[in-house]
């Protein structure tokens, strides 16, 4: 997977297609991304003892990583993305638009 926390993407397909956010948060395990504001769903919860109220939440879900694309830091668009290898042997996201390190 190569977003990471604290990227911003877009988000390309579903319900909330078009809007731009901050990833809080991988799940390698499913490939998939939790992102803030996006993907909102309604739960209706009891009350556990002292700690939750009872009621309808706004709860964010993840969205599939297949479904988001990077925006670049530099050219403020979005873009792909490709992986370089340092002299020093590290490796590095390369935007494929402005050819800048991420």
């Amino acid at each position: 997977m190569q977003i990471k926390n604290n990227d911003n993407v877009l988000v390309l397909k579903g319900k909330d297609r078009g809007k731009t956010s901050r990833v809080q948060k991988l799940i390698k395990k499913n490939n998939t991304v939790l992102l803030e504001g996006v993907n909102l769903v309604s739960r209706h919860t009891k009350a556990s003892g002292t700690v939750r109220q009872a009621g309808i939440i706004q709860k964010e879900m993840p969205v599939n990583s297949s479904n988001l694309a990077l925006i670049c830091p530099n050219c403020e668009k979005k873009s792909k993305i490709s992986i370089k290898v340092n002299p020093d042997k590290t490796k590095s996201r390369v935007c494929k638009k402005c050819n800048q390190v991420i």
